[in-house]
């Protein structure tokens, strides 16, 4: 076992895998506040590394593209505060943390575990019920639906529409985008059949982000929605028609066929091949 405490957190190895719970530091970022503990588990892991530094060092958890939702949906785009596989490491703790990674990896190595991409989520994800307030709108969701509400700040185009629910199984996509520079971010649902979506200040299935504290907690709810939208039974194939029933031949019927056959042929009207091959042609059917 080993263990890793800081007061941006606190990194639990037990052999099985990793426990990461947040720190109450006031620098810890709302979004790892809001997820809380995560343990991930020691197939999921990738690799692990730790860079010293004269502040600070940097302790970060590589996960197998596919195992985390959460990164499925974030794609790269988390700030590194909002990031829960980074831990800042004080220096005084920088033996203890080279220590931490050792352990891993040779648990890693013993283990054989594969690096490469996962076929489900190896993480749950964020629970539910879950709901966030950010930028034009709230967003809800239970684990079977979500809400989308306006607020005040809401294009009078969008407000007009009123609150959208949607059926998780109407769900065909979840994309979230954080504020950048001058361009605005967005968490955007898509749903089979809709037209191209419009800019996520005139989309009644986009709630448009701005820049602000909360913008990141909107990535749990669309990571919630991830995480479950896999978990829905895959739609049932479409029976192919049934095959028309053979209706079988009377049995008296076809001996009939055969005598009148063998008389043909002691008559000499069919020859030795065409009586054979009819004969066969009989049989078959019976």
């Amino acid at each position: 076992m080993a263990e890793i405490i800081d007061k941006s957190g606190t990194w639990i190895f037990d052999g099985d895998g990793v426990r990461i719970v947040p720190g109450h530091d006031r620098g810890v970022s709302l979004l790892r506040r809001t997820l809380g503990e995560i343990r991930v588990p020691l197939g999921a892991l990738a690799g692990i590394s730790y860079a010293p530094g004269k502040k600070s060092g940097l302790l970060k958890l590589r996960l197998r593209e596919g195992a985390d939702p959460l990164l499925m949906v974030a794609r790269g785009r988390l700030d590194d505060d909002s990031d829960p596989y980074r831990l800042t490491v004080s220096p005084e703790r920088a033996g203890v943390a080279e220590y931490f990674v050792d352990e891993v990896r040779n648990a890693l190595l013993l283990e054989g575990i594969d690096d490469g991409p996962t076929s489900s989520y190896l993480l749950p994800g964020p629970g539910v019920p879950l709901s966030v307030g950010a930028g034009d709108g709230t967003v809800a969701f239970d684990g079977e639906q979500i809400r989308l509400e306006w607020n005040w700040k809401t294009d009078d185009t969008k407000a007009s529409a009123g609150p959208q629910v949607l059926d998780l199984a109407e769900v065909t996509a979840v994309e979230w985008l954080p504020a950048t520079g001058l361009e605005n971010g967005y968490l955007r649902f898509r749903v089979a059949q809709a037209r191209p979506p419009a800019a996520p200040k005139y989309d009644p299935l986009s709630v448009e982000l701005w820049g602000f504290r909360k913008d990141p907690l909107m990535a749990l709810v669309g990571a919630a929605v991830l995480v479950r939208l896999r978990q829905l039974p895959a739609p049932r194939a479409a029976l192919p028609p049934p095959e028309p029933a053979v209706v079988a031949d009377d049995h008296d019927v076809l001996l009939r066929r055969l005598r009148e056959l063998g008389e043909l042929h002691h008559a000499g009207i069919l020859t030795d091949d065409e009586f054979a091959a009819a004969k066969q042609a009989v049989l078959k059917r019976m």
